[in-house]
């Protein structure tokens, strides 16, 4: 089953990201712990990932067993920068 989520906003990524390690029925520790990351910086990407780095980012996708795909978006950019 196709489990996939466009995420248009930090926000989104938060929520997206909380969900996921709960559903992996991981403890922000646990994730931190596979990954090296400290369940502090686990706390910060899903409350406010603007705060921390694209290598964080990344290391807790490992964590979570999910990838990151980038695309073009299916309908015209309005010109208005989202982030």
């Amino acid at each position: 089953m196709d489990r996939s989520a466009v995420i248009a906003s930090p926000t989104q990524l938060a929520a997206i990201l909380r969900g996921r390690r709960d559903a992996c029925d991981l403890t922000q520790k646990q994730a931190g712990a596979k990954v090296g990351l400290l369940p502090k910086t686990i706390s910060v990407l899903e409350s406010d990932p603007g705060r921390s780095s694209v290598a964080s980012l990344f290391k807790l996708l490992s964590a979570l067993d999910v990838e990151l795909v980038l695309r073009p978006k299916s309908t015209p950019a309005t010109g208005k920068v989202e982030w």
